[in-house]
């Protein structure tokens, strides 16, 4: 698939899908157009960041943006969890992957499953006698790592353009709803240590090619989520010095929930004397409302500030959605404003191919 930055057009299917079986566009007209560049132009892209910041939400809206960008996109949740499905009103069966909308897949991995899709496909028939043994099931469960090892191992196989999986049909973009911060460098971490560990034999030759396929950053993308407050702008930037110290980077930092600045300071006294003048309770009560956005948002500005001192151009900005839940309508504001920050963004410096001379 032809990559670079272009415009699609949606298809009828996938226009009805967004806006709930209304009429659908008419054909042959441009709807939405991003660049595709960068960011999307990574086959494997993992979404990390604090837990409650909106990762799974950044990831899912990211997917939505591929697929809008008509790249095929499968969004892959870990932990044997099914958020994604949910979000999309589906139920599909476990471990498989699963068609949300025109271009968009998810499945949702769990290491007992991957363990044993591992084992039929590299071990023929000793592998389906292994997978039927409990022992050798509460074995491989039990020795540290592995549960994460199997996980990504999964991952690296989704993101093949010949894929192991028998029938399965390759993805242009993998996004990765990735453990939080802690235990998604951790992940990344794994393959490389069991390939150190294990030196020779089959589980250091995964290690190392699922290593180098991360380690490849023309392959593979890390994006962190991070809401404006401090502890969330503090992991994200030591995120940021983990990854480097593991010869990795930060391709872009999503600032999830930032609230909208409606007042300037002019209208903030404006408001304060109007509060003060106020009888009506519901009047108060909107002032007060007014006020304490406005300085919610004021306090988004300093940590914002904080964050983009430490990660400069990466930082793209998703609005904060006034909803009681997210649905299809609320990924698809998401995703218009991603689009919007990916276009923003200045081209990446080329990186230089070998070491300078010294």
């Amino acid at each position: 698939m032809r990559r670079g930055t272009h415009t699609r057009l949606y298809s009828q299917a996938w226009w009805g899908f967004l806006h709930g079986g209304r009429s659908a566009a008419p054909r042959n007209v441009t709807v939405f157009s991003i660049p595709v560049q960068g960011l999307l132009d990574k086959r494997l892209i993992f979404v990390t960041g604090k837990g409650g910041v909106g990762k799974s939400t950044a990831a899912i809206s990211l997917g939505l943006l591929a697929a809008r960008a008509g790249l095929r996109c499968i969004v892959a949740e870990l932990s044997a969890q099914e958020r994604i499905q949910r979000v999309f009103d589906h139920e599909g069966a476990h471990f498989e992957e699963v068609e949300l909308a025109p271009g968009l897949f998810t499945i949702s991995i769990d290491p007992q499953h991957a363990m044993e899709e591992y084992l039929r496909v590299k071990a023929g028939p000793l592998g389906h006698a292994l997978s039927a043994s409990r022992m050798f099931h509460a074995f491989a469960m039990a020795t540290p790592g592995m549960r994460e090892l199997l996980s990504i191992g999964k991952i690296w196989e989704l993101a093949q353009l010949e894929r192991r999986t028998r029938g399965a049909a390759p993805y242009d973009v993998v996004v990765v709803d990735a453990p939080a911060t802690g235990h998604g460098v951790g992940i990344l971490r794994t393959p490389r240590t069991f390939a150190d560990i294990a030196m020779v034999g089959p589980i250091a030759h995964q290690g190392r090619t699922i290593a180098d396929t991360i380690d490849d950053r023309s392959f593979t993308g890390v994006v962190a989520v991070a809401t404006a407050e401090e502890m969330a702008v503090n992991e994200t930037l030591a995120l940021r010095e983990a990854l480097a110290s593991e010869r990795l980077g930060l391709d872009a930092v999503i600032l999830n929930a930032m609230y909208p600045v409606r007042f300037d300071a002019d209208d903030v006294i404006a408001l304060n004397a109007a509060l003060r003048q106020a009888e009506d309770p519901l009047v108060r009560a909107a002032l007060r409302a007014a006020l304490s956005e406005h300085a919610r948002a004021a306090a988004q500005g300093d940590q914002r500030a904080r964050l983009a001192e430490g990660v400069g151009s990466l930082l793209i900005e998703l609005p904060y959605l006034f909803a009681e839940e997210i649905g299809r309508d609320q990924l698809e504001l998401l995703a218009d404003a991603l689009a919007a920050g990916l276009e923003r963004r200045p081209e990446p410096a080329p990186r230089p191919t070998e070491d300078p001379v010294r």
